[in-house]
């Protein structure tokens, strides 16, 4: 018998550099996070990340987003590491997608593309899946030339870019008839989102709101006793998840959503309006933070403007503040000196508490505090639905 032949199937995984500018008034620490957020999204979708480039400029160049020097400084990298691809930190526009991807010969990817590819792989249900692939046909529409590049490199070919055009044009048409189907498509699917939203109409509605990573589904299972999938990854749930919840004698719907992002692609929040829907209706938002991350105050006013734009910003909001056990007092005094951790006391009596009531402080992984937030609630609840059912003998 001849000697037996193995192959490696498993997918290779993708290297990449990320590309940033830093504008006029950014601090050092904002960059950092940005591109720290960048390669989390990089990992996320399957990546491996070798290095990161940032420039600082006036505003990005209409050309090829970074200057000259620094493209060039990026393809020499490129090259010589053998890398896959190079992910920029804003949106490209179609021109500079295209000059870019002729300079440097590798994948180019912006941060509307790499956030459209994991929405893409985490989407479930047929409402997210369509959203997706509307978002990703709208995306596409204004970069389409970039398909037909390779008609730029043929010599004396007379007549060769009217095939091209032609191409194009009807691939345009294709791409806006299915756009048309998908809209339709998702008013359907929202006509039977609202009739499922009315048959629920007499529950309190309490919906979970929040950063993406923060511990939303973490305490979706904590409160519903359900298993909705959650891991330390940006975008773990993307299908809103509605669970009926009892807590003591009362029933309640929850409902965790998709987390929010800085710079997420205008077109997709469009598109994910209707999932969303469940945040505009609830009758209570629980904002959960992480406040272990550093940044948690930018992330808090990230998703405060994304409920602004949804029309939910006045809502009743419980603020939870989640991961206690990871937080550390930044910045000691003395180098010499151990991060000092603090007490559910020492949260009780910070900024965090005064300026954001109601506020309560939980692990929700170590079950920390948990009946302290439950009651809260439940209290919440109770005074809703006697409310607006005063006469329900289910309360007494």
């Amino acid at each position: 018998m001849g000697k037996q032949k193995y192959y490696d199937t498993a997918l290779k995984q993708e290297r990449a550099v990320l590309v940033g500018v830093i504008r006029p008034g950014e601090r050092p620490e904002e960059t950092r996070e940005y591109l720290d957020e960048l390669a989390f999204l990089v990992d996320t979708a399957g990546g491996l990340v070798e290095h990161e480039f940032t420039q600082k400029m006036l505003k990005p160049d209409r050309a090829t987003f970074v200057g000259t020097g620094k493209l060039e400084e990026i393809q020499a990298y490129v090259k010589s590491e053998e890398i896959d691809m190079v992910v920029f930190d804003d949106e490209l526009s179609p021109s500079q997608l295209r000059n870019i991807e002729r300079e440097l010969q590798v994948k180019i990817l912006d941060r509307s593309n790499l956030i459209l590819d994991i929405f893409a792989g985490r989407a479930q249900t047929a409402q997210a899946k369509t959203q997706v692939e509307l978002a990703q046909l709208q995306y596409l529409l204004p970069r389409l030339t970039r398909l037909w590049t390779h008609l730029e490199r043929q010599k004396g070919g007379i007549g060769m870019r009217g095939p091209g055009e032609t191409q194009i044009e009807s691939d345009r048409r294709m791409i806006l008839e299915k756009i048309a189907l998908l809209k339709s498509r998702l008013k359907l699917i929202d006509k039977q989102n609202e009739t499922q939203r009315k048959n629920r109409a007499q529950l309190i509605r309490v919906a979970l709101v929040g950063y993406t990573n923060v511990g939303k589904s973490t305490i979706m299972n904590m409160l519903s006793k359900s298993e909705v999938f959650a891991e330390n990854k940006l975008f773990a749930t993307l299908d809103t998840t509605v669970r009926k919840v009892v807590i003591e004698n009362l029933p309640f719907l929850l409902s965790d959503t998709v987390g929010f992002i800085r710079k997420l692609p205008h077109h997709l929040v469009e598109c994910f309006k209707s999932t969303l829907d469940e945040v505009r209706e609830a009758d209570v938002l629980i904002h959960v933070v992480d406040v272990s991350h550093q940044n948690f105050e930018d992330q808090i006013n990230v998703v405060n403007e994304t409920l602004k734009d949804l029309g939910a910003r006045d809502k009743e909001t419980i603020m939870v503040f989640n991961k206690i056990d990871a937080y550390v007092v930044p910045e000691p005094d003395h180098e010499d000196e151990e991060p000092v951790q603090l007490t559910l006391e020492d949260f009780k009596r910070s900024w965090m508490a005064s300026n954001n009531a109601p506020a309560i402080f939980i692990s929700a992984l170590h079950k920390e505090n948990l009946e302290e937030f439950k009651q809260l609630l439940y209290d919440k609840v109770v005074a809703l639905h006697t409310e607006r059912y005063p006469y329900d003998k289910l309360l007494y």
